[in-house]
């Protein structure tokens, strides 16, 4: 009997733990937002369940890199466009080239920001298309308990 009931409490894991669910993405008014089971997701929690399926991995990683570039093109931008306006603010002479080449660099970087969330999207859209076919839906045992002159046993056909 010891058996049956952890032979049960496998089984109830394993079916847990293939019943991967669904991520639904939401607009918001800062970019996006991310639920699974009715919770929403933090891009850490994402990142990691997104990881598990390969070809979203690798929409990850371009989204993860795109934004690190991004990032650094707008901080030094930031940085080129502050350094003039500040010696203007204190009083000196401002070298308005650097501005220009900041604001430049701040719009090279909003694209590549926005491919980042698109990378992020498709990521999400292929994991949940790889849901359908290896979900719990698609995974429906049928058990059977049956006795015979030997004892009394549980069966799972699939």
């Amino acid at each position: 009997m010891k058996k049956v009931v952890w032979f049960l409490v496998f089984v109830l894991g394993v079916l847990h733990m293939s019943n991967a669910q669904k991520i639904e993405v939401k607009k918001a008014k800062k970019g996006y937002q991310y639920f699974q089971n009715g919770n929403e997701m933090t891009n850490e929690t994402l990142f990691k369940v997104l990881e598990s399926n390969s070809e979203s991995l690798k929409m990850i990683k371009r989204a993860k890199s795109n934004a690190t570039f991004s990032t650094i093109l707008a901080g030094a931008g930031g940085g080129l466009i502050g350094w003039p306006l500040g010696t203007a603010l204190g009083g000196g002479d401002a070298n308005w080239t650097l501005a220009g080449v900041g604001a430049g660099l701040i719009v090279i970087a909003i694209p590549i920001s926005l491919s980042t969330r698109k990378n992020i999207n498709k990521a999400v859209e292929s994991y949940n298309s790889s849901l359908n076919s290896t979900s719990y839906n698609a995974f429906k045992p049928k058990f059977g308990i049956f006795a015979n002159g030997n004892g009394i046993g549980l069966s799972m056909n699939f």
